[in-house]
C-alpha cells in the first residue's frame, strides 16, 4: 500500500516532526482511547470489506492533537487502501481539486485535513463528486459555457476539522458517518506515553509519566511533546533515568504547571480575577489586554480552561469560576456578580 506524504510545513524542530511519526500507532490495537470510535469504525470496515465495497465518507471532528490524522492512516491501513493526503487551504481553486480526484483509483482514500478552510466554490464542486462520484466540469465562460461530467472512481473521503460548525449542513450531510474524538483521561495518556517511551528508548519511572500525562492538557500530542522535552533535559543533566524530579523540574522551565496550564493561559485568568474582579468580560477586551489575537484566545486557550471549568461563558462575557480562582490562589475583592 502506497501513501502519499502530507504537504511540509516549515517546522522550529524538524526532528519532532519525524519523531511525530514515528509514535504513530501502526495498528487499531496500538491506538489507545476512544473506545467507541474505534468500536463503530471497526464495524464500519468489517462491512464494507465483507460486501467488497468501498467505505462510506467519513468525517472526524474534535480539538487539535486527539489523533485524527493518525485514525485516517490506520483506516487506510486497514482497507488496503492507497491514502492520498491534502488540506482545505491547499484547495484553493476547484481546479486542484479535480486534478485530485480524477487521478485516483477505486478503493483509494483522500484525507481532507483542516476541510473548514475549504474555499465555497471548491466545496460545491465535491457535492456530486461524494454523492454521484461525478465530475462537473465548465468549459468555457457565458452562455457559451458547457458542463462536462466526467465520471470518477468509488473513492473515499476522509475529512478532518477541528471546527465543525464551520461546515455547512448540506456538505456535512454527504459525510455516511461523523465521529467526535474526545480529550483523553490522565490514565489513557499514560499509557500512550509508556509507549512512547518505549520507543524512543527512555527509561522512565512511571510517577514521573503521570506527572506529564497531569500537565498535557488531556492531549496525546502535548503528551509526546512534553515528553520528548523532559528526555532532553534529562540527557542535558547527564541522567540515563527520566525521574518524577527531572519531568517537574522541564515542566516548571517551560511554565507548565500540574494542570497543563501555560502562561498565557495563566495571563487570562488573572487578567479576569485582577482588570474586572471576576468578569464578565468580552473576548475581544481580553485579548487586547494580553495583546493575543482573538482567534487565539477563543481557539487555543479558552477551550482548555472551559474544560477545566475555571472560566464560564455567560451572555455578558467570561468569568472566572471559583475554581479558577483556587487554581491562581486570587481572592475577589469582593462577591462575584453571576450572569450565568
Amino acid at each position: 500500500m502506497e501513501m502519499s506524504t502530507p504537504p511540509k510545513q516549515p517546522l522550529a524542530d524538524p526532528e519532532d516532526s519525524n519523531l511525530d511519526v514515528a509514535l504513530r500507532p501502526d495498528r487499531f490495537d496500538e491506538y489507545i482511547g476512544q473506545e467507541r470510535v474505534k468500536q463503530n469504525l471497526k464495524i464500519l470496515l468489517e462491512a464494507a470489506r465483507k460486501r467488497s465495497e468501498s467505505i462510506e465518507h467519513i468525517l472526524i471532528h474534535g480539538p487539535s492533537g486527539l489523533g485524527k490524522t493518525t485514525l485516517a492512516f490506520l483506516i487506510a491501513k486497514e482497507m488496503g487502501s492507497n491514502l492520498r493526503i491534502t488540506s482545505g487551504t491547499a484547495l484553493e481553486k476547484a481546479g486542484d481539486l479535480g486534478s485530485i480526484l480524477t487521478s485516483l483509483s477505486d478503493g483509494d482514500i483522500l484525507f481532507i485535513d483542516e476541510v473548514h478552510r475549504l474555499n465555497k466554490l471548491v466545496e460545491e464542486t465535491l457535492y456530486p463528486a461524494m454523492e454521484n462520484y461525478r465530475l462537473d466540469i465548465v468549459i468555457g465562460k457565458g452562455n457559451s459555457a458547457k458542463t462536462l461530467q466526467v465520471d470518477l472512481p468509488r473513492f473515499t473521503i476522509i475529512s478532518a476539522t477541528t471546527r465543525i460548525s464551520l461546515l455547512s449542513n448540506p456538505f456535512r450531510s454527504r459525510f455516511g458517518v461523523n465521529y467526535k474524538l474526545d480529550y483523553y483521561t490522565n490514565e489513557e495518556i499514560t499509557k500512550i506515553l509508556e509507549r512512547s517511551a518505549k520507543l524512543l528508548k527512555i527509561d522512565a519511572d512511571k510517577n514521573a509519566l503521570e506527572k506529564i500525562a497531569e500537565s498535557s492538557r488531556f492531549t496525546p500530542r502535548a503528551a509526546n511533546r512534553l515528553l520528548k522535552r523532559c528526555r532532553d533535559y534529562a540527557q542535558v543533566k547527564n541522567s540515563s533515568k527520566l525521574t518524577v524530579d527531572l519531568a517537574s523540574e522541564t515542566l516548571n522551565l517551560l511554565e507548565i504547571d500540574h494542570k497543563g496550564l501555560e502562561a498565557t493561559d495563566r495571563k487570562i485568568l488573572k487578567f479576569i480575577a485582577e482588570k474586572f474582579n471576576g468578569g464578565p468580560v468580552g473576548i475581544k477586551t481580553i485579548s487586547a489586554g494580553l495583546s493575543e489575537e482573538d482567534a487565539t484566545v477563543e481557539e487555543v486557550h479558552e477551550p482548555y480552561l472551559m474544560q477545566l471549568g475555571f472560566i464560564a461563558r455567560t451572555p455578558r462575557g467570561r468569568v472566572i469560576t471559583d475554581e479558577g480562582l483556587r487554581h491562581i490562589k486570587i481572592k475577589l475583592a469582593k462577591n462575584q456578580e453571576t450572569f450565568i
